[in-house]
């Protein structure tokens, strides 16, 4: 690694005191003061192998597009040293020389981040699979549909200009009474192109919790969901599923993606993530306080394992014969980690298409070809807003709303699109992802994004929105 240039060195030296001091004072601790760097280079590890191996981006577009331009990466970026082995289809990311992360791909559980001193073992031996069936061709072929009127052709124009802006759009997709509207992709995207959606995942868990409620399997306010929680007497057993859907459980699960935070550590720097939060103490009572964290949706992912088999092929079926093959979602994986537990927080890869598709179940009241697969109502009970005793939000379960006005004060970006209608509602990912439902309009649009604006770019979403709805009105 070059010596780089003193102001840089002043920078490092200011992060690693700055995780030094948080790791000393956040009340975590299991961990140890070094996880901020070790969350930094294994969320970097774990994205740069969904994007090189499941999207197949090359390796300097996806540091560029990913990694490198976070804020919290600038001041360390050139300390990042990064190598892919094909061969061994492993990505390896060290920060500063000492703190390092390495994810491998597999075809069939798609990209973990490997425990100290497993990158030299082969993967393990996973259960067969039991076989699925080959989806037919994509009706739409595999070509950009082109805007069905030159007002939506301009619109996809505004959303993906050329040369690229800061916006970083890779996909905008629209989908109108069921039908392609119109598509356009950047280059080196195209309708085949899997693309990781971040929190868009959680949308996706929500629906797979559904699904196990629709088949009797799952009950959403059943106290004592995971077997951590089974004793009575522990505070912790009245947690129920509708709690961490909605982000209320009252666990010390704190999140702000700050590389400090306990959830995002648990996420990247732990085998067994949903073992590790379901141990975590309440900090207040379930339902009582709205608290956004991935851990949450590690928790749920664990429940939907437990429900479908216990094993990583039991989980790999489910979403395949449940979900993936009913909606026709061809290019749709799920990451799942070393215990057997999908990653249904953050790591769903898929098309446009798929996320128009998986749009679609719910603009249909989670009905697909006259097959019911969501319970009646279950999409109005994930789309209405979270309310707990001290707060109304915007969330709903795995969804967010367009009913609450302002902002999110944690964030200070809003809780909605402005400018679409009150009754749309849509799944929301890290970078700018989208998959924004207005059913007044029988619309779906899709946005996938490697943007490093605020609030997930948030504001250019809604102005994308804004273009399309005002292309489509009649």
């Amino acid at each position: 690694m070059p010596t780089p240039p003193p102001h840089q060195l002043r920078h490092l030296a200011r992060w690693l005191a700055l995780a030094t001091v948080a790791g000393a004072t956040t009340g975590c601790g299991s961990f140890r003061i070094d996880q901020a760097a070790r969350t930094a280079t294994g969320f970097a590890s774990h994205v740069l192998c969904d994007e090189v191996y499941i999207t197949g981006t090359t390796l300097q577009r996806a540091l560029d597009d990913r990694i490198r331009p976070m804020p919290a990466m600038r001041a360390v970026g050139w300390a990042l040293a990064v190598q892919a082995d094909p061969a061994a289809q492993t990505l390896q990311v060290t920060l500063a020389g000492g703190f390092t992360s390495l994810a491998r791909f597999s075809a069939r559980d798609g990209c973990q981040v490997l425990a100290d001193g497993d990158g030299s073992q082969p993967p393990p031996e996973s259960p067969p699979d039991r076989p699925t069936p080959d989806l037919p061709p994509d009706p739409d072929g595999s070509t950009p549909v082109p805007a069905t009127s030159p007002r939506l052709q301009a619109a996809l124009a505004r959303a993906l200009p050329e040369p690229a802006d800061a916006h970083r759009t890779r996909a905008v997709l629209v989908l109108h009474n069921g039908r392609i509207a119109g598509e356009r992709y950047a280059a080196g995207f195209g309708p085949d192109t899997p693309m990781l959606g971040f929190s868009l995942s959680k949308s996706v868990t929500n629906a797979l919790v559904g699904i196990l409620v629709q088949q009797g399997r799952l009950d959403p306010v059943r106290p004592g969901v995971l077997p951590a929680w089974q004793n009575p007497a522990d505070p912790r057993h009245a947690i129920t599923l509708e709690h961490l859907l909605r982000q209320t459980s009252g666990l010390d699960l704190w999140q702000n993606n700050s590389g400090f935070d306990p959830s995002a550590q648990i996420m990247y720097t732990v085998q067994d993530k949903a073992a590790v939060a379901a141990a975590a103490p309440l900090a207040a009572p379930p339902g009582h306080r709205w608290a956004y964290a991935d851990t949450h949706y590690s928790l749920l992912s664990r429940a939907v394992r437990d429900a479908v088999g216990g094993d990583a092929a039991a989980v790999r079926g489910f979403l395949q014969t449940a979900l993936f093959g009913p909606l026709g979602m061809r290019h749709a994986r799920m990451d799942i980690d070393s215990t057997g537990t999908g990653m249904g927080a953050a790591h769903v890869t898929a098309s446009a298409r798929d996320w128009a598709r998986f749009g679609q179940l719910f603009l249909d009241d989670g009905v697909v070809a006259g097959q019911r697969l969501l319970p009646p109502g279950w999409v109005a009970w994930s789309t209405t807003p979270t309310s707990t005793p001290t707060r109304t939000t915007g969330y709903g379960a795995g969804w967010w709303t367009n009913r609450q006005s302002g902002n999110v004060p944690e964030w200070g970006v809003p809780w909605g699109l402005p400018s679409a209608p009150a009754d749309a509602f849509f799944g929301r990912g890290f970078m700018g992802q989208f998959v924004v439902v207005v059913p007044s309009r029988r619309l779906v649009v899709v946005r996938l994004a490697s943007s490093h604006e605020r609030g997930d770019d948030i504001a250019e979403t809604d102005r994308i929105v804004a273009d399309i709805l005002a292309a489509t009105a009649d």
